[in-house]
């Protein structure tokens, strides 16, 4: 959507993966978009996807959220985007709204970390990737007597925990496209500080009902503690909403954007 005055008509989304994730992920959504007529842009934040940086090495969230600052800070003027986050890309997504309010027409978060600037997030919701210990296999880039600086979901749990909806082929091309998330990148997860600005944008929460890995309960803390103004539940998504139910999905961010229309 366009801004004031002389602004580009064509509507725009912007989507962000979560981790371990990339552009590649959103593949079946943009070809859906785009065939109707529609800009869309999927970035690879640092150290995922096709980005060369070792994401070990990537200290914060500021520079882990790099590409995506770059992508809306060269948007052209009075051009906005509907920005769309994954999982803790919601992060990502909320770190955007505070720094380019003004170059976002709406913020929608697909079963996404989604907290208000200044509030303080529970541990349940700020470590909403954490769940079971076993489940994920850690790198230690500066040796294993520091801290990890990378995390990965362990091969056998991928499929229940994210894809347990998605086509086979799709559980296949993930598993030659994962990387190693930034574990430094989300510790500051929802610890910004209050932005009134951002309320002047509207947001919508995309739950994810048979999502195995980000529970339903949790999904309703968020909106309960941030209500957005629209809600939507994928009732046969897994937590991978991408590969699962992308036309239902693609239907819902249309009639979300609708809303900016009237």
């Amino acid at each position: 959507m366009g801004g004031d005055g002389g602004a580009d008509p064509v509507i725009h989304f912007v989507f962000v993966h979560g981790a371990s994730h990339g552009a590649w992920c959103w593949y079946k959504l943009t070809t859906l978009l785009d065939a109707a007529g529609f800009k869309s842009s999927s970035v690879d934040l640092t150290g995922a996807g096709i980005n060369l940086t070792d994401s070990n090495t990537v200290m914060d969230s500021d520079q882990y959220n790099r590409p995506l600052f770059t992508l809306l800070s060269d948007l052209p003027p009075h051009h906005k985007v509907i920005l769309v986050g994954h999982s803790i890309g919601g992060g990502s997504v909320t770190e955007a709204l505070c720094k380019f309010t003004d170059k976002i027409s709406m913020a929608i978060y697909l079963a996404a970390a989604m907290v208000q600037p200044g509030s303080i997030p529970s541990p349940n919701l700020s470590n909403m990737h954490v769940g079971a210990e076993e489940i994920w296999e850690y790198t230690y880039g500066e040796g294993t007597d520091k801290p990890p600086t990378g995390v990965l979901m362990k091969q056998e749990f991928r499929r229940h925990y994210y894809y347990s909806q998605s086509p086979l082929e799709d559980v296949t091309l993930s598993s030659k496209l994962l990387r190693p998330a930034p574990v430094r990148a989300f510790q500051d997860l929802g610890k910004l500080p209050p932005n009134p600005e951002v309320e002047k944008v509207p947001r919508v929460y995309i739950k994810t009902a048979k999502d195995n890995l980000f529970d339903s309960v949790r999904q309703d803390l968020l909106v309960e503690n941030w209500p957005p103004s629209q809600l939507y539940v994928l009732e046969e998504s897994d937590h991978s909403a991408f590969f699962s139910v992308p036309t239902t999905l693609f239907t819902y961010l249309l009639r979300a954007v609708s809303f900016l229309q009237r």
